[in-house]
């Protein structure tokens, strides 16, 4: 102890050597080492040629200095420098830059240390240029990172700074104010961020992983008294039960409501997993155990036979016996798979609090005794041989009722929890008591063991948790953060979370290591199980867990209708074929049949004898399938209402059916992982599709009958051939349960929607996950910049022509009009016109900024390959199919010109810089160059091999480009008509080709799939650019060089980075737009002063707090805007949910709105 303190006091020797330095040298130092990119400060300090440019650099921001002064400055700066240089070495080596002084056994020690150096300015100012130098020297990042930690407790105002891009790590911030800082780019790891105010701090692209926090997803949770909560076997869900009537179970990770279980009268006081995590026990005040089914959050069964409160459940370990203690005196034991009672334990005579199993499942321990003034009596434990249901002991001690129960994981030990503010231990073998743990302050009402049984978790009416350390009865730790009494505490199975329920109305889940808080619960939403849209696309129907249909209009978005009837949930609706009426099918075991015009009920169908969860309609509209937990399938006739057929086979609940196109088929999947398909005239199963390994959720006939679709909880879509019964392709890339598939009107494209919240759109052909902007439906043939680079055209298969914001990436306009599919589309010169040319024969030209078409140009016998202005904007050429190449007066609209001479369909034509000469390139496997004023043939390049698809001028007008099926790309000396080069790379058909502007870089798309970009100088391939799932048939620079557009048959447009080859995603467009909404103080960019920040501002917060004095730290987030980055804790939990509800702005969300 001694020796360390002597360290710590050799650190204010070392801090003490900077007390004389000019304070202004650190920020002229940090300015320096950042334009030289400087990654090792003390090397570079240590250089004396770099010291003299120091000097001199420093020395010039000083006016008006006589020769002597100059002298005497230089030996003073001169002089800092060293000092500056020999602290920096001093500390790289001191456990200062090596350990975590934020920790417990510093705590002593740094507190001596504040009081030597918390009024020096100039070690002040050191410290600062500490936490700066992170960003620049890693070796010095953790001596920076114990800075920032003493100028927080020294609460130095550290408001409205530039703290960009700096490492922080193995320290606490508790409590430090960065409000209006820019912390963007920074990386925190291991850092304990409690308390901090980052109000209106900006915080782009930081990566803070493995904080540690008090306050997480603090969301309020059940409306009413929490009374119990319990881990699911994988530790991934919570449930909980609550005095407001109810059981919610919560997702661990998100900290988001999953589902919400009714049915309870009373209070809900006791909730426990079953072993295998498929059902839910639950215990009410209505006197009633219920048993719920977990994945479909229904209620399986309703044991009755207590006659009071049921204050507990548990399995046990085997899960085929489920115990219940009750106010009525008694445990139950009932059978699980029967929900009949096996027995009934009696033997005191007040009420059982809590009753628990031995890992070994053959021992019950349970509680008891009364809280009354005037019934002194039995506070007991007694512990019942499970087998032959006779008692085996008697737990004296407690002075006073006993609350709760937990056997250790190895059978040994019980711990007890009592009104007697006790916890005692106790040897199940002797029944002796080994230890008595106090310190709760009022009666301890949860007791739990850490699944290795080192630790013992307890929840008391105190409002704390404590943890106890088994093996010495001595306390670890206390949590606090619940501002009532704890009813309920849990482990997670890892032993790493620990769940708590309390009186505050919340949940709350706490790291074990640190005792942190890491989440709070909250959330009520009414789940909408089903929705279907009618025939026409104008109305939406959804079925509820509310019991209620709705009908929405979907252009207003408008409620049109609600259709009551049935008295439980709806889990599918399905509009007949003429959209006039909607069948849905309920947990009451009921179909309903509902005029969609008037909304009333038209008939009610009955037969099957458990709930239904899918209904459907066949093709022709008069026969109504419904698969049901029955395990049963049964077909209705919809006129009279009567059952046609019942179909038997499947073993378990069937979850989704489909008719085939032609109706003469059913397809129906189920539980048992099966997929069967029925032949509907007879009834008779016609194939078993086995390959699921779990539940199927969902099946689809693909519009042609031949593929169905299925997706399952196994995570994975399947393909499925009907006639051969085989599987055709698995699709892998949900991560969750995979719920409905459903396929594209063409066939081309599945569906999917998932527990994993994505919905994820597949090539059916390939099997691939197809990325897709919001627009066209087909191939994409023709991209194209307008001149300044805007605005993307894009010309689709789907007839249709779009153009899109290059900033945003929206789309702003849709040019109809064609009447087959757009093989070319070109910007005049000024941007105000754009021509297309299609296979309905004709060239459009349309107005850039009404969207209006401005002239329709025919001539052409055949589909209108390629489009393509003159310089001037006067002249318009085109490329046929009908082998013609056609020049088109702009203005008027009419023909000046046909130029007669390939003898195969023109793919391409393009004008030369100067607009003098025009290139066009053939099926002919030519190439051939026209002068435009005569229209004569000036010369015919031949050496492809095959069709050319794609010319292109070189911007000085000196080269041509060519792309052919041959797979080849070729140069050509336009003067001479040599080929220059022959670029190979590519292995299929080149479809186009441009140059950069500048000249120096040629673009390529092939049916390979790939984008390849040349050096035009050497003929070498400079990068090849994947990510099209498909042929690339069109490919544009933009003016400035920069951007690379690309269209291709997976319906995509792609937007590169012409420098680095990347793809810009979605996510990395412009967000200027988003910015316009915030304003940007115009001050420097100096790190070590006052106000001297580039900082964003949210004009919505004007106000936030810049200080908040409180007894404890509140993490605070008002106005702070984050972009992109990672702010995760040491559980994985993404925090950005945290920073919006503390009112931060998260720009990717504002740019999707």
């Amino acid at each position: 102890m001694k020796g360390s303190f002597q360290v710590k006091e050799a650190l204010a020797d070392i801090f003490d050597q900077v007390k004389d330095v000019d304070i202004h040298i650190f920020g002229a130092i940090l300015e320096i080492f950042r334009i030289e990119q400087v990654q090792d400060s003390i090397g570079y300090l240590s250089n004396m040629g770099n010291q003299r440019r120091l000097e001199s650099k420093i020395l010039q921001q000083v006016e008006n200095i006589t020769q002597v002064d100059k002298e005497q400055k230089f030996s003073v700066i001169g002089n800092d420098m060293k000092q500056i240089t020999d602290v920096l070495k001093k500390l790289k080596y001191h456990e200062f830059n090596q350990k975590d002084f934020s920790s417990e056994e510093n705590e002593e020690s740094n507190l001596n240390l504040i009081q030597r150096i918390k009024d020096n300015k100039q070690i002040l100012e050191l410290m600062q240029f500490l936490v700066h130098l992170t960003s620049i020297d890693e070796a010095l990042i953790q001596g920076g990172s114990n800075s920032l930690h003493l100028l927080v407790q020294m609460k130095v105002d550290l408001r409205i700074k530039n703290f960009e891009n700096i490492i922080i790590q193995n320290t606490s911030l508790i409590g430090a104010n960065f409000v209006s800082c820019n912390l963007s780019g920074s990386q925190f790891k291991n850092v304990n961020i409690s308390g901090i105010n980052l109000n209106r701090a900006q915080l782009f692209n930081c990566k803070w992983r493995e904080l540690r926090i008090h306050e997480l997803n603090q969301l309020h949770g059940h409306s009413n008294y929490v009374r119990s909560v319990y881990f699911s076997p994988d530790g991934n869900t919570i449930a909980s039960g609550s005095l407001d009537k109810s059981i919610r179970l919560w997702d661990v990770k998100t900290g988001q409501q999953k589902a919400k279980l009714d049915g309870h009268d009373q209070q809900v006081k006791s909730v426990c997993f079953s072993p295998d995590g498929n059902t839910l026990a639950s215990g009410s005040d209505d006197n009633s155990i219920r048993l719920w089914d977990v994945k479909r959050r229904k209620l399986i069964a309703k044991l009755d036979g207590h006659t009071s409160c049921i204050n507990s459940v548990v399995y046990s370990p085997d899960g085929n016996t489920l115990a219940s203690g009750s106010d009525d005196q008694s445990i139950r034991l009932w059978d699980v798979k029967t929900g009949q009672q096996k027995a009934k334990l009696d033997g005191h005579s007040y009420n059982v609090y809590s009753v628990c199993f031995s890992p070994d499942g053959n021992t019950l321990a349970y509680t008891g005794g009364s809280r009354s003034l005037f019934l002194q009596g039995d506070n007991f434990i007694r512990i019942w041989d499970v087998k032959t249901g006779q008692q085996k002991a008697k737990l004296d001690g407690h002075t006073s009722c006993i609350n709760s129960v937990s056997f250790s994981p190895d059978g040994n030990t019980l711990a007890s929890g009592s009104d007697d503010q006790s916890i005692r231990l106790w040897d199940v073998k002797t029944g002796q008591e080994k230890a008595k743990l106090d310190g709760h302050v009022l009666q301890v009402n949860s007791v739990c063991f850490s699944p290795d049984g080192n630790t013992l978790a307890s929840g008391s009416y105190d409002m704390s948790i404590r943890l106890w350390d088994v093996k010495t009865g001595q306390q670890k730790a206390k949590l606090d953060g619940h501002t009532s009494c704890i009813n309920s505490v849990g482990y997670s199975p890892d032993g790493n979370t620990l769940a708590s329920g309390c009186n505050d109305e919340s949940i709350r889940l706490w790291d074990v290591k640190t005792g942190q808080q890491k989440t709070k619960l909250d959330g009520h939403t009414s789940t909408v199980y089903s929705v279907c849209f009618s025939p026409d696309g104008n109305t939406l129907a959804s079925g509820s867990d509310d019991k209620s249909i709705r009908l929405w209009d979907v252009k207003t978005g408008q409620q049109k209708a609600k259709l009551d009837g049935h008295t439980s949930c709806i889990n599918s609706v399905c509009f007949s074929p003429d959209g006039n009426t909607l069948a849905s099918g309920s947990d009451d075991k009921s179909i309903r049949l509902w005029d969609v015009k008037t909304g009333q009920q038209k008939a009610k169908l009955d037969g099957h004898t458990s709930c239904i969860n899918s209904v459907c309609f066949s093709p022709d509209g008069n026969t109504l399938a419904s698969g049901s937990d029955d395990k049963s399938i049964r077909l209705w006739d919809v006129k009279t209402g009567q059952q046609k057929a019942k179909l038997d086979g499947h073993t378990s609940c069937i979850n989704s059916v489909c008719f085939s196109p032609d109706g003469n088929t059913l397809a129906s999947g189920s539980d048992d992982k099966s997929i069967r398909l029925w032949d509907v005239k007879t009834g008779q199963q016609k194939a078993k599709l086995d390959g699921h390994t779990s539940c199927i959720n969902s099946v689809c006939f693909s519009p042609d009958g031949n593929t169905l679709a299925s997706g399952s909880d196994d995570k994975s879509i399947r393909l499925w051939d009907v006639k051969t019964g085989q599987q055709k392709a698995k699709l892998d890339g949900h991560t969750s349960c995979i719920n409905s598939v459903c396929f594209s009107p063409d066939g081309n494209t599945l569906a999917s929607g998932s527990d994993d919240k994505s919905i994820r759109l597949w090539d059916v052909k390939t099997g691939q996950q197809k990325a897709k902007l919001d627009g066209h439906t087909s191939c994409i043939n023709s991209v194209c910049f307008s001149p300044d680079g805007n605005t993307l055209a894009s010309g689709s298969d789907d007839k249709s022509i779009r153009l899109w914001d290059v900033k945003t990436g929206q789309q702003k306009a849709k040019l109809d009009g064609h009447t087959s599919c757009i093989n070319s589309v070109c910007f005049s010169p000024d941007g105000n016109t754009l021509a297309s040319g299609s296979d309905d024969k004709s060239i459009r030209l349309w107005d850039v900024k009404t969207g209006q078409q401005k002239a329709k140009l025919d001539g052409h016998t055949s589909c209108i390959n390629s489009v393509c202005f003159s310089p001037d904007g006067n002249t318009l050429a085109s490329g046929s199919d009908d082998k013609s190449i056609r020049l088109w007066d702009v203005k008027t609209g009419q023909q000046k010109a046909k130029l007669d001479g390939h003898t195969s369909c023109i793919n391409s034509v393009c004008f030369s810089p100067d607009g003098n000469t025009l290139a066009s390139g053939s099926d002919d496997k030519s190439i051939r160059l026209w002068d435009v004023k005569t229209g004569q043939q000036k010369a015919k390049l031949d050496g492809h091999t095959s069709c050319i698809n794609s010319v292109c001028f070189s911007p000085d007008g000196n080269t041509l480009a060519s792309g052919s099926d041959d797979k080849s790309i070729r140069l050509w000396d336009v003067k001479t008509g040599q080929q220059k080069a022959k670029l190979d790379g590519h292995t299929s058909c080149i479809n186009s080709v441009c140059f950069s502007p500048d000249g120096n870089t040629l673009a390529s798309g092939s049916n390979d799939k790939s984008i390849r970009l040349w050096d035009v100088k050497t003929g070498q391939q400079k990068a090849k650019l994947d990510g099209h799932s498909d042929y690339v048939r069109s490919v544009c620079f933009s003016p400035d060089g920069n951007t690379l557009a690309s269209g291709s048959d997976d319906k995509s447009i792609r937007l590169w980075d012409a420098k680095t080859g990347q793809e810009i995603k979605s996510s990395d467009i412009n967000y200027k737009d988003i910015l316009a909404q915030f304003t940007i103080p115009l001050q420097q960019n100096c790190p070590l002063q006052e106000g001297t920040i580039n900082f964003l501002i949210f004009q919505a917060s004007n106000y936030i707090t810049t200080l908040l004095i409180s007894q404890q730290a509140i993490f605070q987030a008002q106005g702070a805007l984050i972009l992109k980055g990672e702010f995760i804790n040491q559980s994985g939990i993404d925090l950005k949910t945290l920073f919006k509800q503390k009112g931060s702005c998260i720009l990717e969300d504002l740019k999707k709105k």
